[in-house]
């Protein structure tokens, strides 16, 4: 069996983005690793390359910096790192720039894929999810949060990346699934007011134009934490590659937990509830199809 892993990844450290962590936390699993590394005006370049590893294979791209609605660029830079990796491998393990694995589900996601690799039913491995939101000690949980994505697929060039990067399709359709009990942990929200301030600036210039950004994001905006809607706080343990990162946190974060879910509307609460005690998310959007 061999695995590919696959990202895209600009600006990391402008922005802030894991993306060293992100890559080692699966690097593990991967016979090879394809990088679409975006026209960067940081050291970019020179994190990536750090990592020092003979599985690692650069692309260099240019971003198309007017495809600017609904994220398009991400899933077209998407396309760009999976058509790189080579035509023998049998899984590919796609990982976004904010989002790392836990070693603990290593082994069940390795599992997995061995369990599978003949089972031609199962185009996908569907993974769980865990928003941490504003530190990285609370999660964000509730219905404004996906609960699961594909993050590992057939090595089917045929497969493309779907929207803004967040779902794949085969043919126009959703990929066939299988969900597993791994876990990616996203930390895309995981920074001081002024750094989610200055993230949702650089987001939204993928997703709108500068009037719209001047209309809605002004200079003088302040990040409001309370569109989570509810965090939880957080018990267990971060991955060990995240660990430098994390002892380096130099802010903490002020919120009222119950102040922030009651702010929550009546009719959000009550599906909130059903779910916590169903598991089921009544009318979820899924960008997939279960089929074990």
């Amino acid at each position: 069996m061999k695995v590919a892993g696959f990202t895209f990844i600009r600006n990391a450290v402008k922005n802030d983005y894991p993306i060293v962590e992100a890559i080692t936390s699966i690097l593990s699993l991967c016979d090879e690793f394809i990088v679409a590394l975006g026209n960067s005006d940081d050291e970019t370049a020179a994190l990536i390359n750090g990592i020092n590893s003979p599985k690692i294979k650069i692309i260099n791209t240019v971003w198309d910096d007017t495809l600017r609605e609904g994220g398009a660029v991400f899933a077209h830079q998407t396309d760009i790192a999976f058509n790189g990796i080579s035509a023998d491998a049998d899984w590919v393990f796609y990982i976004q720039g904010d989002e790392c694995v836990h070693e603990k589900y290593l082994p069940v996601i390795k599992k997995e894929m061995e369990d599978n690799l003949n089972d031609a039913r199962i185009e996908g491995l569907l993974f769980k999810y865990l928003h941490f939101y504003g530190s990285y000690d609370y999660y964000g949980h509730s219905r404004r949060w996906y609960r699961r994505e594909i993050r590992i697929l057939r090595n089917n060039k045929a497969i493309h990346s779907y929207r803004d990067a967040q779902g794949f399709r085969l043919d126009g359709r959703k990929i066939n699934v299988k969900l597993i009990d791994a876990y990616i942990y996203h930390y895309g929200w995981v920074k001081p007011p002024a750094g989610l301030k200055n993230k949702l600036l650089n987001f939204n210039q993928f997703y709108h134009d500068d009037s719209w950004i001047a209309q809605n994001l002004p200079e003088t905006f302040e990040f409001d934490y309370k569109n989570a809607d509810r965090l939880i706080h957080f018990t267990g343990t971060h991955p060990a590659v995240m660990q430098k990162r994390i002892a380096a946190t130099n802010w903490k974060l002020n919120i009222d937990l119950n102040e922030l879910y009651k702010k929550m509307t009546f009719r959000r609460k009550a599906l909130q509830k059903i779910e916590d005690f169903t598991g089921w998310r009544v009318s979820e959007y899924r960008n997939y199809k279960l089929v074990k």
